[in-house]
């Protein structure tokens, strides 16, 4: 995996902790997951990227309702249609995503399970593209998948209640999911991806990287390593939101 990420050609210097982070999920994206096989995830991937220009999607995004304009997704993948259209979906309408059409995913043959590991990678992925093309730089190549079949676990403390999909509780957690939530807090925003437990961990470490870790969350002037103070990164990370239309 040192091939990856070397940013050779980058005109800013890269931490070193960034580079690290994004190889190292870029390892953990070729493997089998909890519900997709390694080539899967990888395919995921491409597709979240081939979704940034798709004319379906474009044409969706302009009418007052995304089910008024039929079509099929441009694509680069196999994997089934219901979950090509939940990938472009999430990279182009994301705010218009509604509990309603979640609850119909799995009658598609889209499970709830795969679904939120689905988006778990989107996140990651598109969060290090983004990453990317904010400094003009060539998206990496998607890593060699490893073969295996995926775990299928799914945590036994997860429930419905707060989200459109079951989440695990803030409090209580035992058996695997225990060290779950780092220093024992958490917030909707992380346990949404938790009905798939790795995705939480891989989200965790990216973040830690590119923005903050959770314990870096209770400095609230500024992180010996970053090159700006905290209110300065909430000032930007307000502003990505209200662009993205993040109802957060």
């Amino acid at each position: 995996m040192d091939r990856y990420f070397s940013y050779e050609n980058c005109p800013y210097p890269i931490r070193a902790d960034i580079q690290k982070e994004h190889r190292e999920y870029w390892q953990r994206l070729a493997q089998p997951g909890s519900w997709w096989s390694g080539p899967e995830r990888v395919s995921i991937a491409n597709e979240s990227r081939v979704a940034v220009k798709c004319t379906l999607c474009k044409s969706r995004k302009s009418v007052l309702s995304p089910e008024s304009v039929e079509g099929s997704h441009d694509s680069a993948s196999q994997l089934p249609e219901v979950a090509v259209d939940a990938i472009h979906r999430i990279i182009t309408d994301q705010t218009r995503i509604s509990q309603s059409w979640v609850a119909k995913l799995p009658k598609n043959g889209l499970s709830t399970e795969a679904y939120v590991e689905l988006a778990g990678i989107i996140v990651c992925v598109f969060s290090i593209d983004e990453f990317h093309r904010s400094l003009g730089l060539e998206l990496e190549p998607l890593p060699v998948p490893v073969e295996g079949s995926p775990s299928q676990y799914r945590p036994a403390q997860a429930e419905l209640g707060t989200g459109f999909v079951a989440m695990l509780p803030k409090e209580g957690l035992t058996g695997p999911e225990r060290d779950l939530w780092p220093n024992g807090r958490s917030a909707n925003v992380i346990r949404a991806l938790s009905l798939v437990p790795p995705a939480v961990k891989d989200w965790l470490a990216l973040s830690s990287a590119q923005y903050l870790s959770m314990e870096g969350m209770e400095n609230l002037v500024k992180q010996d390593d970053r090159s700006i103070n905290r209110m300065q990164m909430e000032l930007i990370a307000a502003r990505v939101s209200a662009i993205n239309e993040c109802f957060y």
